[in-house]
């Protein structure tokens, strides 16, 4: 019997097992069961792993004395951890909560962390978000500065019919022009909160506003404003990070989702 392909995936372990555990404790009653045993098996695989973690610490694999050593370590560790948990000093714990709520996103996030996207979902995932990958803007527009936001409305209606638009608005150093200029050299001169701004006025030959930044107020005329679509190849990576990114926070909502349906949340306002 050959079970589909899907049953395979690490999410779905972990789902399974979220669903298991809460199982579980419906079946008791919810009751507070002591999950630490009294053995402390330190077998052939955790002698294994420490040696690994004390090679990785210190570049050479460790003596028989040192292994005893980190032995003894770890079975005081262990000891402790497990009366911590029979005395309930992980309740209440802000730190080991989170540190818990952690490990839970990072077991359903895991599938995604390495899985490596064929071409046709990254560049399905490339055109889907290609805002997000606009090459640098080009723009040339018109500006005057006005102190207030009021005068730049009052000065809108007259700037329709007025040939002589630089002897509007206030006296200033900025540039009453840019023509053919990058985001990032409007941003440079006006501010963020003003390139952010007019990224979103129409082309023409209209004044609009008003637009606020760092100086004050202003009205603008976007005469043109050009955006090219980053080369794919050329950013291959940059999607790939972006995609496995946006996998990853899918699987963690997918997986919290779940696991939520199985329990009656109870707010009293």
């Amino acid at each position: 019997m050959t079970l589909p392909g899907w049953t395979r995936e690490p999410l779905v372990h972990f789902l399974a097992a979220g669903a298991l555990v809460y199982a579980l404790s419906a079946w008791s009653g919810g009751s507070s069961v002591d999950p630490a045993s009294r053995v402390i098996d330190v077998g052939q695989d955790q002698q294994a792993q420490l040696a690994i973690q004390f090679e990785r610490v210190m570049g050479r694999s460790p003596t028989d004395a040192e292994l005893d050593a980190q032995i003894d370590r770890f079975v005081r560790d262990e000891v402790l951890y497990r009366e911590a948990l029979r005395l309930g000093l992980d309740q209440g714990d802000a730190v080991v909560r989170r540190r818990l709520v952690s490990k839970m996103d990072l077991a359903a996030a895991a599938a995604a962390e390495s899985a490596t996207p064929d071409e046709a979902v990254l560049r399905a995932y490339f055109s889907s978000n290609s805002e997000r990958y606009r090459a640098d803007i080009s723009m040339s527009f018109d500006q005057l500065l006005f102190s207030d936001e009021a005068a730049v409305r009052v000065a809108l209606d007259q700037l329709e019919a007025n040939d002589s638009w630089q002897k509007t608005g206030e006296r200033s150093a900025l540039p009453p022009s840019m023509d053919r200029k990058s985001l990032r050299d409007v941003r440079r001169v006006f501010g963020e909160e003003f390139a952010q701004a007019i990224l979103r006025l129409d082309q023409g030959s209209e004044w609009q506003g008003p637009v606020r930044s760092g100086f004050g107020w202003h009205a603008v005329r976007m005469r043109e404003q050009s955006r090219a679509t980053a080369d794919f190849e050329a950013i291959r990576a940059q999607v790939e990070n972006d995609w496995r990114s946006a996998e990853i926070a899918a699987r963690k909502e997918q997986a919290f989702k779940l696991l939520r349906d199985a329990y009656r949340i109870e707010i009293d306002r």
